[in-house]
C-alpha cells in the first residue's frame, strides 16, 4: 500500500511490545515473529510548551506527538479533548484525601473518552483508504465510531452484545444505520470482528486492524492532565480497567512528556480500577501472578466488561513499577460511588467511573492512597448511558400534595 507523505506524522514504525520486531506503518496489529501486540514508534521533534498551547483546545493541539498528518484539522472529525480537569474538594473531604482532581470526560462529543482514541483511528482509516469504519464495542466506542463516521461521510457498522444498556444502543443508533447486535458478550463480539477484518477487505475495525493507531489516542488524557496542573505530572491516578490500552497509554503519555523535557520527571503511582464482575487482572495482581486468566463478565459496569483484556499484563506491570495497585468493587459499591461523585461535585458519572470512584474511596480507607498526596481520577463517561444502574438507588424523597400543610407535615426542612 502507498501512503502519502506524512501520513502518520511523526510515526516511524509499528513496534512489537514484546520482541521488538518492526513493522511499517499501516493496517496491523500483532506481530508476525511472535504474534505480540504492536505499538506506534516515533521520531519527535523538539517541541515546546507554548507551541502545544497555541493549538486547538482539543486533542490536535498534541497533534505532533500522535499518528496523524499535520493537516488533521482539515479533515471532518469530532474534535474530542480538552476536557476539563475539576478541583472536586468536596469529593476529597469525603474521601479524606488532601487534594482530588476529576478529570471529566463525560463532556466530550459523544460523551465519553472513547471519541479520543476514535479520532486517531479515523484519521489512520483514511490514510489507509478504508471503505468501512467499524467496532465491536461495549456501547461508548461504537457511539464514537458510528458519530466519527457520520461526521466524515465514511460508512460506519458497529458490532455490540445484545444485552447492552438501551440508552447505549440508541446513542449509536441514531448515527448509524448499521448497528449490529450479536449474541454473547464483548470477548464474542470481539472475535467476530476478527474474523471479519481477516476476511473483508476495506474494513478498518477501530480496535482490530487499525488498534495501534486507536490506542494512542488515550495518550491524550495524560497530556492534557500534565499541562492542566501546570505541566507537572499528578502523585497518584485511579484509572478503569477495561482492555487496559487507557491505563498504558497514560502511562506512555506521563513518559514521553519527561523525555521531550516538557515536565519534571518524578515518582508516580498508577492504580487500575475494576468490577468485581470482571475482575482478571485485578484477581493477577493480588496473586502476584503475570499472566491473565479471562472471566466471563457478569457486572452492571459493562463498559469494563472485558474478561480477557488485551493490555492486562501491561497494566500490571505499570501497576508494579509505579507503586501502585489494581483493585476491584462490587455492582453495590460501584453504584455508590456514582452517587457520592453527583452528590458531591454535581458530576453524572456511568458505571465505569462509579467504579474508578468507589476503587479510589476503597484504596484511600485502606490507606493504600497517600492520603497527603494529589490525586487525579478519570471519569470516561455519562451518567445518562446508564440510568438503569441507579435507577432504583435515587428518586423522589416524598410525594407530596400541593400545599404548605403538606410540605410540613413531611418534615423536609
Amino acid at each position: 500500500m502507498s501512503l502519502r507523505e506524512g501520513a502518520f506524522g511523526n510515526a516511524t514504525n509499528l513496534v512489537c511490545r514484546e520482541c521488538g520486531t518492526e513493522v511499517p506503518l499501516g493496517p496491523d496489529y500483532a506481530c508476525p515473529e511472535c504474534f505480540g501486540p504492536l505499538e506506534v514508534a516515533y521520531a519527535f521533534p523538539a517541541i515546546t510548551r507554548e507551541e502545544i498551547e497555541a493549538g486547538p483546545a482539543n486533542i490536535w493541539r498534541y497533534k505532533a506527538l500522535l499518528p496523524v498528518p499535520d493537516d488533521i484539522e482539515q479533515s471532518p472529525n469530532t474534535e474530542p479533548g480538552y476536557t476539563r480537569l475539576l478541583e472536586a474538594n468536596n469529593l476529597a473531604k469525603a474521601l479524606g484525601l488532601s487534594k482530588v482532581w476529576v478529570k471529566d470526560d463525560s463532556t466530550n462529543p459523544t460523551n465519553s473518552f472513547k471519541d479520543r482514541v476514535v479520532a486517531c483511528a479515523l484519521s489512520a482509516a483514511r490514510e489507509l483508504d478504508a471503505k468501512v469504519f467499524a467496532c465491536p464495542s461495549t456501547g461508548n466506542l461504537a457511539n464514537a465510531v458510528a458519530a466519527a463516521g457520520a461526521r466524515a461521510g465514511i460508512r460506519t457498522v458497529v458490532f455490540i452484545p445484545s444485552n447492552l444498556e438501551q440508552p447505549k444502543q440508541v446513542n449509536s443508533a441514531i448515527f448509524t444505520d448499521s448497528l449490529i447486535a450479536v449474541d454473547g458478550n464483548y470477548d464474542d463480539v470481539n472475535k467476530l470482528a476478527q474474523e471479519i477484518a481477516a476476511e473483508e477487505e476495506g474494513w478498518a475495525f477501530v480496535n482490530v486492524n487499525v488498534r495501534p493507531f486507536y490506542a494512542e489516542g488515550s495518550k491524550t488524557l495524560g497530556y492534557e492532565i500534565a499541562e492542566q496542573l501546570g505541566w507537572r505530572l499528578p502523585d497518584q491516578i485511579v484509572i478503569p480497567v477495561a482492555s487496559g490500552s487507557q491505563l498504558t497509554k497514560v502511562d506512555k503519555a506521563f513518559q514521553e512528556l519527561i523525555k521531550l523535557g516538557l515536565v519534571e520527571e518524578k515518582p508516580y503511582r498508577i492504580f487500575g480500577a475494576q468490577a468485581t464482575g470482571c475482575n482478571p487482572v485485578s484477581t493477577a495482581f493480588k496473586a502476584g501472578v503475570d499472566a491473565i486468566r479471562p472471566v466471563k463478565p457478569d457486572t452492571i459496569a459493562k463498559s469494563l466488561a472485558i474478561g480477557n483484556p488485551a493490555d492486562g499484563i501491561y497494566v500490571l506491570d505499570i501497576a508494579r513499577r509505579t507503586a501502585g495497585a489494581v483493585e476491584e468493587v462490587t455492582d453495590d459499591e460501584i453504584r455508590d460511588g456514582i452517587v457520592l461523585l453527583a452528590r458531591t461535585e454535581g458530576i453524572f458519572t456511568e458505571t465505569a467511573g462509579g467504579t474508578t470512584v468507589a476503587v479510589t474511596k476503597k484504596l484511600a480507607e485502606a490507606g493504600v492512597l497517600d492520603p497527603s498526596l494529589e490525586t487525579v481520577v478519570i471519569n470516561t463517561g455519562h451518567g445518562l448511558k446508564t440510568l438503569d444502574a441507579v435507577s432504583d438507588k435515587v428518586g423522589p424523597r416524598a410525594t407530596i400534595k400541593a400545599s404548605y400543610a403538606a410540605f410540613e407535615a413531611a418534615n423536609i426542612s
